[in-house]
């Protein structure tokens, strides 16, 4: 049985993820926007939405849920719909231009 992994969406991005329109295809979250929340296990994601459900703390429109650390999720209006974290691109160091003195 598939285990499932809760982050919650930031109560100060909830208002905007609401706001935003919905549009088909994978969803970008932003990992540093979620605090990792409870893990359950479910025979699969609506199972475990279900099971949240009838908790004090259901999931909520803008959380997300990930399958067994790979498949992510994030709750819409509609349903769970696919999603993937977005990876902060790394900048490389740069060069020094300053001149070395001795």
């Amino acid at each position: 049985m598939p285990s499932y992994r809760v982050f919650r969406l930031k109560e100060n991005f909830r208002a905007h993820f609401r706001q935003l329109p919905h549009l088909s295809g994978i969803a970008p979250l932003k990992l540093k926007d979620y605090v990792e929340g409870v893990e359950t296990a479910a025979t699969n994601r609506y199972a475990a939405w279900m099971e949240l459900k009838n908790t004090n703390d259901p999931l909520l429109v803008g959380d997300a849920l990930v399958e067994d650390g790979s498949s992510v999720y994030v709750v819409k209006f509609v349903g769970l719909e696919p999603a993937e974290w977005i990876v902060p691109e790394v900048k490389p160091a740069e060069a020094s231009t300053e001149p070395v003195t001795a």
